[in-house]
């Protein structure tokens, strides 16, 4: 009986996800602004999302931070909106309203009542081509974002050790470089920069606009129209190119010692393939990989590093495939008390080499598989997290079949493809190993 119902549930789930999918309307303005609609009619709620095709990997040399400090600079004024008078009234009508930038894109979102759809797009299609901006902003924002870069970089040793790992991990890509900017260059940055940046990158061919909750697509379409249909295209955007990254041929090695380090780590990263469009196989063993390897406490990692040998305390596996160019796969262990960074490594390294002779457990594979396909179901009842799923993936050059697909895909995924992913990945050649640890302690300890 126990298992009809669990067939049954996994029946009504996958129902569910079909649903959901048909609920997707995807359209291209004539200025070339695509639109994504997700249909959620449960409660009378709209999150209204912009994606920019652009990011911190696109900025030009010398102004690292730049992408970053224009989405700080996007909730200044504009021809018909005062300075913060975007976020009070996204406010008073009730709702929120932020920003983020990663390497590939800055987004700016707000999530109201429905029938507030209308303002959003009107304010938002403002700031895309209307930005004014004088000295005294570019002096407030700058301080700000150097201020941010202190809390979450310069006060901390683990964010600081992996800035300097990711550098090492790649010498030419812009992946290279921090989202928030080397502090040097931060210290520089101005209203020319800025604007650069905004008249290049902020345009409708390059964005993507989400809606996603209680809305009808042909509503959707005619707000889109009238609001950002009207705006110019950028005819000089040209191709998103980055610097390519050259072949690695060999380990690299860093140790990263402060005095403010209470728990050392050894940590690995590879380079590994991004999800591409219409070709997700790869990403979604290595997926798989992560998930078998290092995720959570029943994983491999945690069964032979922390229960069966105890040289680590804590154990993980981290891939993520959405990335516009190639991403990385890291391995993590956190020393027991007595351990060494070194020993701590080397059991690290033996159970990966374990992992890969002894094959996968298929009832392991098995509950991975459930496990993410749970995930995805019960995202489904956040249209936050659907608007993100969409965007961030447009913006990163996968479809909206690609993400409609990626469910299956990762089902389809077996022990050979996976052990097949890890032993083309996990290549020390073409790895960063980093130690952090504390000033006072020794290399051997």
């Amino acid at each position: 009986m126990l298992r009809i119902l669990t067939m049954l549930s996994a029946l009504v789930a996958l129902a569910t996800v079909a649903r959901a999918d048909d609920q997707v309307t995807h359209f291209t303005l004539d200025n070339g602004m695509e639109v994504v609609v997700i249909e959620d009619h449960r409660a009378p709620v709209v999150v209204h999302m912009v994606w920019y095709r652009a990011g911190s990997a696109d900025e030009k040399p010398g102004v690292s931070g730049v992408a970053h400090f224009l989405e700080h600079l996007l909730f200044k004024g504009t021809d018909t909106l005062a300075p913060g008078e975007f976020s009070r009234t996204v406010a008073r009508n009730g709702g929120n309203d932020n920003a983020f930038t990663s390497f590939d894109y800055t987004a700016y979102y707000q999530r109201v009542a429905a029938d507030r759809l209308e303002l959003m797009m009107k304010m938002e299609s403002d700031r895309m081509v209307n930005l004014r901006l004088d000295e005294g902003d570019i002096a407030t924002e700058r301080a700000v974002i150097i201020e941010e870069r202190n809390m979450r970089t310069e006060n901390s040793p683990s964010a600081l050790f992996r800035e300097q790992k990711r550098a090492a991990q790649y010498l030419n890509h812009r992946y290279g470089v921090p989202v928030i900017g080397w502090r040097h260059e931060m210290e520089g940055l101005d209203l020319k920069a800025a604007l650069d940046y905004y008249k290049q990158y902020y345009a409708p061919n390059n964005a993507i606009l989400v809606v996603a909750g209680d809305v009808q697509p042909d509503d959707v379409r005619a707000l889109a129209e009238k609001y950002y249909g009207a705006l110019p295209a950028n005819p000089d955007l040209g191709a998103r190119t980055r610097p390519s990254e050259p072949r690695q041929m060999a380990e690299r090695r860093m140790v990263f010692r402060d005095a403010r380090v209470a728990q050392p780590y050894v940590s690995r990263s590879y380079i590994a393939p991004e999800r591409d469009s219409g070709a997700q196989e790869k990403a979604a063993a290595l997926t798989m990989l992560a998930e078998l390897l290092g995720g959570g406490t029943t994983s491999y990692l945690a069964e032979k590093l922390q229960f069966e040998t105890q040289t680590a305390v804590y154990t993980a596996a981290f891939y993520d495939g959405l990335s516009l160019d190639d991403s990385t796969f890291s391995l993590i262990a956190v020393p027991a008390d007595g351990v060494s960074l070194q020993q701590a490594e080397d059991a690290m390294d033996a159970a990966v080499k374990q992992f890969i002779a002894d094959g996968i457990d298929p009832q392991d594979l098995d509950r991975i598989k459930m496990q993410l396909r749970a995930a995805q179901i019960y995202a489904r009842d956040d249209v936050e997290r659907l608007a993100n799923r969409y965007g961030q993936a447009l913006t990163q050059g996968l479809t909206v079949a690609d993400v409609q697909a990626w469910p299956d895909i990762l089902q389809a995924v077996t022990a050979d493809d996976i052990l097949s992913a890890a032993q083309e990945v996990l290549d020390r050649d073409k790895a960063v190993t980093g130690w952090l640890m504390s000033k006072e302690q020794e290399m051997t300890q």
